[in-house]
């Protein structure tokens, strides 16, 4: 679980898309570098987000780390994308003593996003952003959380019609994320707020069913109206 609130931003210092030793695991992993500000207290194993995405520590010294990433990890998220030198949002695994800043992260990317404008106001940037499957704007609210990039952010619009969303990068927030270095056409990772995905899980059966006949609601509301 993680915030949101990005800690540090590290650097693409390897790539390997075969990686055959113990801690590349025969699949495709990344190297970070200059991260020593997030691994202070790292451990193998321990979890941590990578542009939003939760990843597990297989190998790391003193200023980098190396993890892996699955076949589901780079078709789900920008990752895979990723040349040696980039930028990457980086957030540990929450404890018992952080300050929850953010919103509720797990770290699992929905979709990415296409960046479509980035406008200037004063001293802040306003993003506009298409996802790559517009049916989950349905989870996106105005002032309502999504996490781009790692980064817990509000919205400020949502055009369902022209299935685009928008928010608005503060000075401070333009100098700690990677977001602002981006330009249109790029793409980001994007997790929705989790709790829209868990009541529409809970409420679809109700009223829908099962597929077979409708749900409690509707049938509730068909008998009552038959009485």
């Amino acid at each position: 679980m993680f915030t949101g609130i990005v800690e540090h931003v590290g650097t693409i210092i390897d790539l390997v898309e075969l990686d055959n030793t113990a801690s590349g695991g025969g699949g495709w992993s990344i190297t970070i570098g200059e991260a020593e500000p997030v691994l202070t207290d790292c451990h193998i194993g321990d979890s941590i987000a990578v542009n939003g995405t939760c990843l597990t520590i297989t190998e790391f010294e003193k200023s980098s780390f190396k993890v892996g990433l699955s076949p589901e990890t780079l078709r789900r998220t920008n990752l895979g994308d990723l040349k040696i030198g980039n930028k990457v949002n980086l957030e540990r695994a929450v404890s018992a003593a952080t300050r929850f800043g953010g919103h509720f992260v797990q770290g699992h990317v929905d979709l990415t996003a296409i960046i479509a404008s980035i406008t200037p106001e004063t001293n802040s940037l306003w993003f506009k952003f298409t996802l790559s499957d517009p049916s989950y704007l349905r989870y996106i609210i105005p002032k309502g959380y999504i996490t781009i990039d790692g980064t817990s952010l509000t919205v400020c619009e949502v055009n369902d019609k022209e299935k685009w969303f928008t928010v608005m990068l503060v000075a401070f927030t333009q100098e700690h994320v990677t977001i602002p270095t981006k330009k249109v056409g790029d793409k980001v990772n994007i997790e929705v707020d989790m709790l829209g995905k868990y009541v529409e899980r809970i409420l679809e059966p109700l009223i829908k069913g099962d597929g077979e006949g409708g749900g409690y609601l509707d049938n509730y509301v068909k008998n009552y109206l038959s009485k």
